[in-house]
């Protein structure tokens, strides 16, 4: 079982009812995964947003980005690419938001902020990347499309 302790089922779920979300740590660097992921969730339909003070609004892949995810809400996810020792504010802060979820990137764990989350009622995702579990889950190719769901 993955270190989050969703199912399959549970994760698809998710991916296909999601709409808006924010990109925490996004990226306007080609070599980032948080610039490839960022366009792969445009690319799937969602509307994103890349969130990112250091970018001075500066634009990834033709959407401007937001020096703050309270300037993002409101939203159905939060995709974290931060250190694992950094998420946990960023979690905090889309809790208090009402996100509806978190998803920390692979290799991103903080067991005590997705406890925070699960007691909030809002599902944490961690040690994941959407466009790997996309494809894993045999998801359509954009939300909406109605294949692939089970």
């Amino acid at each position: 079982m993955a270190v989050d302790g969703l199912s399959d089922a549970m994760v698809r779920e998710l991916l296909l009812r999601t709409r808006r979300i924010a990109v925490v740590g996004a990226s306007d660097k080609p070599g980032r995964p948080s610039f490839g992921v960022f366009r792969f969730l445009l690319d799937r339909g969602y509307d994103a947003v890349p969130v990112n003070p250091a970018l001075g609004g500066r634009a990834v892949h033709g959407v401007a980005s937001l020096a703050g995810l309270d300037q993002a809400a409101p939203l159905d996810l939060v995709d974290v690419f931060r250190r694992s020792e950094d998420a946990g504010a960023v979690v905090d802060e889309a809790v208090a938001l009402g996100a509806g979820a978190v998803w920390l990137q692979l290799g991103v764990v903080d067991a005590a902020a997705a406890e925070r989350a699960r007691a909030a009622g809002i599902t944490c995702v961690m040690d994941r990347c959407p466009a790997i579990e996309w494809g894993r889950l045999g998801l359509p190719a954009r939300i909406g499309d109605g294949a692939g769901a089970a």
